[in-house]
């Protein structure tokens, strides 16, 4: 006997430009390992479908062949077979079932996952053949969850192009926005009219002009569910402000956008067994963590001091992450507060140059590295007090989640997913997790710094929001739930209405 819908299984493919440990540029590598990974384990039959590209670990990660030398592109189009690929699949107790895409031209012979000039007709390849897959594998998704403007060709590929295709007719398409600036290899600011893409035309062919396709805009058009990765965000988009000049049609596709918060792996983060960090500790054992701060002071070259204040960093040197607000206040913090500062990024030249000028002119005071290490924000988060995230905007952010989870306080601007999980402190009511200012102005960042500095002050009431912040629940398990809600009710929605309803 069938069950009933409801009661099956999931079956969802995620489809994404890198998802880690396989290859992890941003947070979406962290999202496209952590949220399969808290599916599956609510009963989510949950893959990823990815390029492989010429930087992984062949022996860490053995793969074996799924399908062999698949011609998605038409040969007129494509007369050199450049375009001819595998489909590779790599299975894990823990890490699930991941295919890859295989193609040398593409993906092998790059020595970065983003940045070519050709990226465009890249992605379509890879939203092409997670389509193909799914038509042509005996495993057929439910659902396929496109991420971010590199897979937005897939829902726009379904819902045209096969549309009529009867071996992939019930799967739907989520798509998910990470980051709604980024649309395509152009800036969406300075788009011309003429050149912009409305999403209504064809996909032009393999190796023609893809400069300025917008993957957004088409996934945002022809998904079935739209999500992205906070609720302040979904609301933040829809406006002009927030929108990036997509806010009409999410204005009017605001009844299929929803925001579901990202999380993060809360066993991989776990300041009671990471062993990167110099001393293990719990909430209930807080005592260990002083010996981090020692550690982190060593590791930076800074005076070695136990009662002094540590702020970090750990973030992209980019205008988003609200550096503008730092640069004309640091030194007047500096030189009026007794702190120490650290910081792990790498990016724009300007903001290098600022932090290293910074680390010159207090070097017992400022560390910085600057480049990006998977080990040191882990050490931050372990050995300061506070962490930074001043963003001009700020979809769901990561940062303030695992400083929290290691007892580090964050001091953040009110926006996107940074309004979602961090509470302002209230020393008077005892609540609060955080530092929260919201006027993007660097006298507001400057007042909330000092306001955290006088609150470090009083260590009784400090070890309390330290308790409170490590207390918080943000594993991806809610968060699953919801995307497995979400993909139920959108199959419901889709299915057939009964005759005279």
């Amino acid at each position: 006997m069938k069950l009933p819908l409801a009661e099956k299984p999931l079956k969802v493919l995620f489809v994404g430009a890198e998802a880690s440990p396989f290859v992890k540029v941003g947070g979406l590598g962290e999202v496209l390992r952590a949220l399969p990974k808290a599916m599956r384990e609510l009963g989510c039959d949950a893959r990823m479908f990815m390029p492989k590209y010429g930087s992984m670990d062949a022996e860490k990660f053995p793969m074996k062949l799924e399908m062999g030398r698949l011609r998605v592109v038409p040969k007129e189009e494509d007369p050199h077979d450049l375009l001819i690929l595998n489909i590779l699949v790599h299975t894990d107790s823990d890490k699930g079932v991941t295919y890859f895409l295989e193609n040398m031209e593409c993906f092998e012979k790059r020595a970065n996952v983003y940045g070519y000039a050709d990226d465009t007709m890249r992605w379509v390849l890879l939203s092409r053949s997670a389509i193909e897959f799914a038509k042509r594998s005996k495993w057929k998704p439910d659902f396929i969850i496109a991420n971010d403007w590199e897979t937005g060709f897939i829902p726009n590929l379904l819902r045209t192009e096969y549309a009529e295709d009867k071996t992939l007719a019930g799967i739907g398409a989520v798509f998910c926005i990470h980051n709604l600036r980024n649309q395509g290899t152009f800036d969406a600011a300075f788009v011309s009219e003429v050149d912009a893409d409305f999403g209504r035309k064809p996909i032009p062919p393999f190796f023609a002009d893809m400069k300025y396709l917008n993957g957004m805009r088409r996934g945002i058009l022809y998904a079935d569910q739209i999500v992205t990765v906070s609720p302040t965000y979904a609301q933040e988009i829809v406006s002009k402000e927030y929108g990036e000049g997509l806010d009409g049609i999410l204005q009017e596709r605001r009844g299929d956008l929803v925001g579901i918060l990202n999380g993060i792996d809360a066993e991989r983060f776990d300041p009671a067994t990471d062993t990167v960090i110099a001393a293990r500790y719990s909430v209930h054992h807080l005592n260990a963590r002083q010996k981090n701060k020692t550690a982190l002071q060593r590791q930076f070259g800074l005076k070695e001091d136990e009662h002094i204040m540590i702020l970090g960093m750990n973030c992209r040197l980019d205008e988003q992450k609200g550096l503008s607000l730092i640069e004309p206040i640091m030194k007047h913090l500096l030189d009026n507060l007794l702190f120490q500062f650290v910081l792990v990024g790498d990016g724009s030249s300007k903001y290098k140059k600022f932090f290293k000028e910074l680390s010159g002119a207090y070097p017992s005071r400022v560390g910085v590295h600057l480049e990006y290490d998977e080990k040191l924000p882990r050490m931050i988060y372990a050995g300061a007090d506070a962490v930074l995230v001043p963003s001009r905007f700020e979809p769901a952010g990561l940062v303030q989640l695992e400083a929290m989870r290691y007892g580090c306080i964050p001091i953040v601007r009110k926006t996107g997913g940074l309004a979602d999980t961090v509470e302002d402190f209230d020393p008077h009511g005892g609540k609060g997790t955080g530092f929260v200012f919201e006027p993007f102005d660097p006298q507001a960042l400057l007042i909330t710094v000092v306001r955290a500095y006088e609150s470090y002050r009083n260590k009784r009431e400090w070890m309390r929001l330290v308790e409170r912040a490590m207390s918080q629940d943000f594993s991806w398990k809610n968060s699953a739930r919801k995307y497995m809600a979400l993909c139920r009710k959108s199959k419901r929605n889709a299915a057939p209405k009964p005759p005279g309803s």
